[in-house]
């Protein structure tokens, strides 16, 4: 997020401020920076395999909006040594025995496994590979609901404004609940048209678009089942995230959604910030799938590079310290201070959080520990949300500044989503968007990355940029150690490519705005500009 307060300092005003010591660095005078060519595009689609890889190819070269990472590693680092970073990984578990995570997961040195000792005191028994601060909660309450069975956990004008939003959602439920009946009734109708033309259950996208029939029923089967692959998930998977919002829409017209208190498996009070000793040290959870989305999002920065196994990871040199503390509904503000307190504690350089929410009853508990993370010179790389909204007006936390217009430290960077395909439907249709709240524009939209039990798939999210940015991040922390988080950031900011043209917003194509509005730099992160910029800074 952009600051108008002096704490903000510019990249290029910090330079003397960045040694990197007697380390010897690359003149790389000769090299100029990417910039986006005017009206270029694909000619024909990705196909699957390039998509696997579209967030590490080059605006230029491969006419994508990905970061120029194998660009970065061919041109700039090769042959070149590094510094292990630790990247803290607060999400919903992390899959560690993953096949391609388990050689970068974080240990704790200081421990000894398993046997019931902390014996770094640090609060935290075994705590081997990070913690748990969720024990065995899977499913929770969001923050609104929450405040609207406990209005004393907040202040009347939040409660206030949580009793509207509750209104509002329980008259619309209905309407959900339809819509959703009509898109699984379409696609399970659709998808028995499709396997009945191919002879086979499951099948491509490359295999649909090559059924060739004049039937009126298979080609309108056909449409359908394109929009849905669109989604990014199998059929299974979207059968069962449209039963899943059936249900959900079922509870809240029921009143039921109010009823549960998932907080009482833990035994934990979310309202006491001075008890920290709670949860577990399972940092995958008690259900390994439910790890879906800290798994993904801890491969897109580390899964392993050129290993010939799934996807590859953005950086190539660091350890994975989770921190379990997002489970399914809204985190809260108590798990997320102390889980950003303990990436700090334990040497994370670069934290990733793929998680937000628009109440939040002690904002002032994360602003402290965004705040101590700073101190600690650690950058937070946070999603900007997928709302479709301007965060500028709408609330979406944490964040880093209580009036939205002033920061309130200078190491938090929060990122929107781009889609794979260049041009005016650049940026994702689900993307958050704020000319002082959102910093940088990154890939969100089909991303591949591990998933639980040795599995990868594609999904979409501001939660999938962020740790494409963070991975960068870590590439610059790792190959210069001595340039600080809030120089990080700027790095990050002042390097992206800029894209000089008017974009579709929120997916309405009828809302057109320059996309240097939508964002503090209007720029997209790239990781070959990064690298080139914090050469020089170093050099300084």
């Amino acid at each position: 997020m952009n600051t108008i307060k002096p704490i903000c300092i510019s990249v290029f005003s910090a330079l003397i401020l960045a040694g990197c010591g007697a380390q010897k660095l690359p003149d790389y005078k000769s090299l100029t920076a990417i910039t986006a060519p005017v009206n270029s595009k694909k000619n024909k689609e990705l196909t699957e395999n390039e998509l696997k890889r579209w967030n590490h190819h080059d605006i230029v070269k491969d006419t994508v909006p990905g970061m120029s990472v194998d660009r970065t590693y061919a041109e700039l680092l090769k042959d070149r040594k590094s510094k292990k970073v630790i990247v803290g990984i607060v999400d919903s578990g992390v899959d560690i025995e993953h096949e391609d995570l388990k050689s970068v997961i974080w240990t704790n040195a200081k421990e000894i496994s398993g046997n019931g000792i902390d014996d770094d005191k640090n609060g935290y028994v075994d705590d081997i590979h990070g913690w748990n601060f969720l024990g065995d909660i899977t499913k929770e309450n969001l923050e609104y609901e929450r405040i609207v069975k406990d209005k004393t956990i907040t202040d009347e004008a939040t409660y206030q404004a949580a009793k509207k939003f509750n209104d509002k959602v329980v008259a619309e439920a209905p309407l959900y609940k339809k819509h959703y009946e009509g898109l699984l009734v379409a696609l399970q109708d659709a998808d028995k048209v499709i396997a009945e033309q191919l002879g086979k259950t499951v099948y491509t996208v490359e295999e649909l678009d090559a059924l060739d029939s004049q039937d009126a029923l298979v080609q309108k089967s056909k449409n359908v089942m394109k929009k849905m692959f669109a989604y990014g998930m199998s059929v299974k998977g979207l059968e069962d995230t449209f039963k899943k919002e059936i249900e959900k829409n079922n509870l809240i017209i029921s009143g039921d959604n109010l009823k549960p208190d998932y907080r009482k498996v833990l035994g934990d009070n979310p309202n006491d910030i001075t008890v920290t000793n709670y949860g577990n040290n399972n940092v995958t959870g008690p259900d390994r799938e439910e790890a879906l989305h800290g798994t993904h999002v801890a491969g897109i920065v580390a899964q392993q590079r050129n290993n010939n196994i799934g996807g590859d990871g953005i950086a190539n040199n660091v350890a994975i310290l989770t921190v379990r503390a997002v489970p399914d509904g809204d985190e809260y503000d108590k798990d997320i201070a102390l889980a950003i307190r303990y990436a700090v504690d334990n040497g994370a350089k670069v934290i990733n959080g793929s998680f937000g929410k628009s109440f939040s009853p002690h904002k002032n508990w994360v602003f402290d520990a965004i705040k101590y993370a700073a101190k600690k010179d650690v950058l937070i790389v946070h999603a900007a949300g997928n709302d479709a909204k301007n965060i500028d007006y709408f609330d979406n936390f944490p964040n880093d500044s209580e009036d939205k217009k002033t920061e309130i430290s200078d190491n938090l960077i929060t990122v929107g989503a781009l889609n794979f395909e260049y041009g005016d439907k650049v940026v994702a249709g689900f993307s958050n968007i704020g000319k002082i709240n959102v910093d940088v524009f990154a890939p969100g939209v089909k991303i591949y990355a591990s998933t639980p039990g040795n599995t990868y798939k594609f999904l979409k999210g501001t939660s999938m940029a962020a740790p494409n940015v963070a991975g960068v991040a870590a590439l610059i922390r790792s190959y210069y150690p001595k340039l600080t988080a809030s120089q990080v950031k700027h790095i990050l900011m002042d390097s992206g490519v800029a894209i000089n043209m008017d974009v579709v917003v929120g997916g309405n194509p009828n809302d057109v705005r320059p996309f240097n509005e939508l964002s503090t730099t209007g720029k997209m992160i790239n990781a070959y500009n990064a690298i080139l910029l914090a050469n020089k800074i170093a050099k300084k």
